[in-house]
């Protein structure tokens, strides 16, 4: 019975590798889904997946590699790491980030960064504070948490993103732990831009309620 599993995973990778329209690809991606197969050659498809030119070819692997969690995890952090294309990356983290896993607390940490100018482009800086937050919001251990608001503390008061700090301020209000509420006011009081300024204002608001 393994071995017809392992055959019938290696026809759904063959399928997918050789899809000659983004409509096959997708096919071959749904059946993995259905199949649920977690082998390393299948997740390794997947995340190859993510490269696709097309980009629903890339969403769906991106919901299949969430969906067998938290098999994916290991696989799509070394990615990240072996990987240089932004792109690729960019949806490593997307994925990471609604799995919210804690293994990838770390990642997200390196992504957020820690000098604007030396880390990725602003929007996946954005995904993984918003990672942090579902980790922070879900996490059982009070070393996690205090981690998590350190980094997202960071993000709120420091980079010069509005976009940033504005995800940081979403996530710090999912944790609502003193610490994150503790940053917020502090935030409030020297944020400059109007629009996470008012959304500063609502996580205070939604934390006290």
């Amino acid at each position: 019975m393994n071995t017809l599993k392992f055959t019938d995973s290696q026809q759904l990778i063959s399928q997918l590798n050789t899809a000659s329209s983004p409509a096959d690809a997708i096919s071959a991606i749904t059946a993995i889904s259905t199949s649920e197969y977690t082998e390393t050659a299948v997740i390794s498809a997947l995340i190859q997946a993510l490269s696709h030119h097309h980009p629903s070819v890339s969403a769906a692997a991106v919901e299949v590699l969430v969906k067998l969690a938290p098999a994916t995890v290991e696989p799509l952090i070394s990615a990240y790491h072996n990987s240089r294309d932004q792109g690729l990356q960019a949806h490593i983290i997307q994925a990471l980030a609604q799995i919210g896993d804690r293994t990838a607390s770390d990642l997200f940490a390196e992504v957020v960064g820690t000098e604007v100018a030396n880390h990725c482009q602003g929007n996946v800086r954005r995904i993984a504070a918003r990672g942090l937050g579902k980790i922070g919001s879900t996490a059982k251990d009070a070393e996690t948490i205090c981690r998590v608001v350190q980094k997202l503390t960071w993000a709120l008061l420091t980079p010069d993103d509005w976009g940033l700090r504005y995800a940081a301020a979403v996530s710090l209000q999912e944790i609502a732990t003193p610490e994150a509420h503790s940053a917020l006011i502090a935030a409030l009081e020297r944020e400059p831009d109007r629009v996470v300024r008012s959304r500063i204002t609502i996580a205070l608001e939604k934390i006290l309620l």
